[in-house]
């Protein structure tokens, strides 16, 4: 099956260690996104739900790169760096995945400086 890597978005976290994403089969595998800030270049956020919002806009943004939206998502899998963060982001992530929500884990990570960080699956067809 052919294969072909994502790069972020313009002004998006990059590293030569991993790619944004990879599309393969009509499935679009979107690595982990944390909140990134394009405007100032670094993570940020002081809170549960300004980190999630930039975590959320930012995995938009990949998949939007990917020719994807939320639209598509299928699976989705929340790190949380504290899971009685957990309600607080909810209401966050309500805004971005409204009712019917994709399928989701959501589990407790050692994040190190970050409050959360979010890796996704969406289908966009064959």
């Amino acid at each position: 099956m052919p294969r072909k890597t994502v790069r972020p978005p313009e002004n998006g976290a990059s590293s030569p260690y991993y790619s944004a994403a990879t599309k393969a089969g009509g499935f679009v595998f979107v690595s982990g996104q944390g909140p990134w800030d394009p405007a100032c270049r670094s993570f940020a956020g002081e809170t549960i739900e300004e980190q999630a919002e930039l975590t959320l806009r930012s995995l938009q943004g990949v998949l939007q790169e990917a020719g994807a939206g939320l639209i598509d998502v299928v699976k989705v899998q929340v790190h949380l760096r504290d899971l009685n963060d957990f309600d607080r982001f909810n209401q966050v992530y309500l805004r971005f995945f409204p009712s019917p929500a994709p399928a989701r884990t959501t589990v407790g990570s050692n994040l190190g400086e970050i409050m959360i960080e979010i890796d996704a699956i969406a289908f966009t067809g064959p």
